[in-house]
């Protein structure tokens, strides 16, 4: 019996291999992420109006407002308070205790982080932390603090907490302000506006779309005062406009936040995962030669020629 294929190649038991038994490519992953990693559930689409009433927008929104808002400073300041006082007592006996309290309230705040971050993603953030081996507060200290993993978290909560901040701030605070524009026919009528010295009608109410400091007819006046109805409906428009491409913008910047957090609170990528996938599974070789796979069984060997 013939073991060389039609092709003239080398078969995988010393014969020739036919066409079919050719060794397809592994498809690649994402790159810096293993197979199987979540991945950002926030689209953009190309119809504005469509973007603005999806979940994309309200969920990058809700996001970056929680972040901004509660989870952003309370996570920042318990992790710096925690840190900087374990750092300052680990001279002392005080302060071996100390460092194992702050590296579980280090991995305690990048789980709650991990947890909001759970409602933008397809699936749960890879996490693995290093065990200790041996019992022992310093074996347990040397454990924690020599995992990349707690520097990751220390990364992301205190290093990247300052230009996230000010950036989902500023992104959040446009999207809220051009959002209210859009309501302005409702409430146009119930500011008063102010001015600075002499004014021809001081108890004017409306909406100051600019500078007026002596009333919207005073000198110096520049922008649009808003007092009536069809003024309110023309400046919504121009709100609603510019509030179409600010969600662009927001969802942006939430994907953007989103990136940095799972690259810094998940586990790594393994290099070797693939290599460990192949040396471990059946490759697809295997199938195309029953013969082989009933003689490993029973212990005989396959003829290569008859």
């Amino acid at each position: 019996m013939s073991t060389h294929g039609p092709g003239g190649r080398p078969g995988p038991y010393g014969g020739r291999a036919g066409p079919a038994e050719t060794l397809t490519a592994v498809a690649p992953t994402t790159a810096g992420q293993p197979a199987g990693a979540p991945r950002i559930r926030l689209r953009l689409y190309r119809n504005p109006l469509r973007l603005a009433v999806s979940g994309s927008t309200w969920n990058s929104a809700w996001f970056l407002l929680t972040y901004v808002a509660v989870f952003g400073p309370l996570l920042f300041a318990v992790v710096l308070a925690i840190t900087l006082t374990s750092a300052v007592l680990c001279i002392t006996l005080a302060g071996i205790p100390l460092l194992i309290a702050a590296a579980a309230v280090i991995r305690g705040a990048a789980s709650a982080e991990r947890w909001r971050l759970r409602g933008l993603l397809t699936g749960p953030v890879p996490t693995r932390y290093r065990q200790a081996r041996q019992r022992g507060l310093l074996s347990q200290v040397r454990t924690r603090w020599r995992d990349a993993a707690t520097w990751r978290d220390l990364a992301y909560l205190l290093g990247m907490f300052v230009p996230l901040l000010a950036l989902d701030a500023a992104v959040l605070v446009v999207w809220l302000v051009l959002l209210a524009g859009i309501t302005l026919p409702f409430w146009y009528w119930a500011p008063v506006s102010g001015c600075v010295g002499a004014c021809a009608n001081p108890d004017l109410h409306g909406v100051s779309l600019g500078y007026f400091p002596h009333g919207p007819g005073g000198p110096g006046a520049a922008g649009l005062f808003v007092d009536t109805l069809p003024t309110a409906v023309l400046a919504a428009a121009g709100f609603l406009v510019l509030f179409l491409l600010a969600s662009y913008l927001l969802v942006i910047v939430a994907r953007a936040h989103a990136r940095i957090a799972l690259a810094l609170l998940s586990a790594p990528a393994d290099p070797l995962a693939e290599a460990r996938d192949v040396l471990t599974h059946p490759g697809p070789l295997g199938r195309l030669h029953p013969e082989r796979q009933l003689a490993d069984r029973l212990g005989t060997e396959v003829p290569n020629g008859g």
